[in-house]
């Protein structure tokens, strides 16, 4: 693939690429003076030709037979887990700096995953049927599209996320504009042209890159704006409700909102753990991918009897193993992170914790020479409330605090009003009523819990995703609830015995 840089991406819509001649640069973040690709901005006329194609291919669309639907997106899998496997991991190294591990379970494992399990799913949506009738009569539910076209934006740090987001709606017959993540367009690409050989019409799907604010705000100003399919931070995906809300009286209904932010996800490490496994899971779990997933470990609370009885050792001497570089090299556990805004923001974090007196145990630096690189940083502090334990960071930063042992049932509390998020956390404990209590008391931290685990990896089918409080709407992707938020029931009744007499029996008396 490097000896092909490189690529150009146009717009498709209602089939057709458009090359707007307003081109924007996908950089390589290990090397950021090259680019993977440079793709064409979609302006407004294209993203209204993009809506409007949407619309007029909704009826056949969504009238389609279930099977067939199913049959194209079980082929998409198949060719997202053969033909393309490579190129979609190749695309997911370069452009978004994953190493080939997280690679393939991301653009290649994950992916296929959502389009089989996502028709397994739809199956059983679509099973979930009145159980009762009364005589001389039939009940049915009919599992209808939206009316209107899906907003699809989705994220930088995952490709299966980018087609899972204008997928899963348009596997229940929904139509979709999606707009892609601009440090994410080229693999994104490849997943549309993927859905395209399958079988997805021309128009189902429209793949419009651009300026995000002026793509999405043209999309939510429609009236026939139905739904948001969300992936990103937190403070766009806040403004966008805003602003869906200030428009609802241009929508023709109640738009749906679906959304997954931010986290500040927490290791909680009790007296009784296995230290060993607690470490290794903590490196695993704040250094993978960079710390660059939603679910990232990014504070870590240990009792002073583990810290101290080897876990401190054990984890910066793990650490200290990092190999930092380009994911081309297989030896790199860690590449980049995503951009030089990324960059800038992390390193600022870690200057602010130094500020306010925190320790930095390990790391701490960063080098941009040639791509963004910061090697995996630990800072110990002793104010639960610091700025590193309470904000995102994004990156590859892990903030420690140590509790005294008698001081676990306080501690709770505190990690659970620490942060506005709650998305992931994992309870280390060898002790089962220490993972009973904490459970309890952190009952909505977190909306994916992980007993002796790290706080990263959902599995699709196996650990359905999503957090509540600022970090979505926890509408849990990976799972069947996710498709309920993108159709609309009709119940139907059909009377097969016509009535006598309009009098009922107590008139009769």
């Amino acid at each position: 693939m490097e000896q092909q840089l490189p690529f150009e991406v146009p717009c498709i819509v209602n089939g057709r690429e458009i090359r707007t001649g307003k081109l924007a640069k996908q950089p390589i973040p290990s090397d950021h003076a090259r680019h993977l690709c440079s793709y064409h901005e979609a302006d407004s006329d294209t993203v209204a030709t993009a809506i409007e194609g949407a619309l007029a291919a909704k009826a056949q669309w969504e009238s389609m037979p279930w099977n067939d639907r199913a049959a194209i997106f079980l082929r998409a899998a198949e060719l997202v887990s053969g033909k393309y496997r490579y190129k979609l991991m190749a695309a997911t190294m370069l452009g978004q700096g994953k190493n080939a591990w997280q690679a393939e379970i991301d653009a290649a494992a994950e992916l296929s995953d959502f389009f089989r399990f996502g028709v397994k799913y739809v199956e059983e949506l679509y099973s979930q049927q009145p159980p009762k009738n009364t005589a001389g009569s039939w009940n049915r539910v009919e599992y209808r599209p939206l009316e209107g076209f899906v907003l699809a934006v989705s994220p930088f740090n995952f490709t299966a996320i980018g087609g899972n987001l204008p997928g899963a709606p348009a596997l229940v017959g929904n139509v979709v504009v999606w707009k892609p993540s601009p440090a994410a367009t080229y693999s994104n690409y490849l997943v549309y042209r993927i859905l395209t050989e399958a079988g997805v019409p021309p128009g189902v799907i429209q793949f419009v890159p651009g300026p995000p604010p002026e793509v999405v705000a043209q999309c939510i100003n429609h009236p026939d704006f139905a739904a948001l399919h969300f992936t990103g931070s937190t403070f766009v995906f806040k403004k966008l409700w805003k602003d869906i809300a200030v428009n609802v009286d241009k929508y023709k209904g109640y738009p749906r909102i679906v959304g997954e932010t931010g986290g500040k996800n927490f290791h909680l490490v009790h007296r009784s753990a296995e230290i060993r496994n607690a470490v290794l899971q903590s490196v695993r779990g704040a250094f993978e991918y960079q710390g660059q997933k939603c679910s990232a470990l990014s504070r870590l609370y240990v009792s002073s009897s583990i810290w101290e009885g080897g876990f401190r050792n054990q984890f910066l001497s793990e650490i200290a193993a990092i190999k930092v570089g380009p994911p081309q090299d297989f030896r790199n556990f860690m590449g980049p992170v995503i951009g030089r805004p990324a960059f800038d923001k992390i390193l600022g974090y870690i200057q602010k914790a130094k500020d306010a007196g925190g320790e930095i145990l390990i790391g701490g630096t960063g080098d941009d020479s040639q791509g963004y690189f910061i090697q995996p940083t630990v800072i110990l502090t002793k104010d639960p409330r610091s700025v590193t334990v309470q904000e995102e960071i994004f990156g590859p930063v892990v903030t420690v605090y140590v509790y005294e042992d008698d001081q676990f049932e306080d501690l709770l509390q505190l990690i659970d009003n620490t942060s506005v998020y709650a998305l992931t956390g994992s309870i280390f404990a060898a002790d089962r009523s220490a993972l009973i209590t904490a459970t309890s008391k952190l009952r909505h931290a977190a909306g994916n819990v992980y007993y002796n685990e790290k706080c990263t990896g959902a599995v699709v089918g196996q650990q359905p995703f999503g957090g509540s409080r600022a970090s979505g709407t926890n509408d849990k992707a990976g799972s069947v609830s996710l498709f309920y938020r993108f159709v609309s029931a009709r119940s139907i009744k059909e009377n097969f015995v016509g009535l006598e007499d309009f009098q009922y029996p107590s008139n009769l008396v």
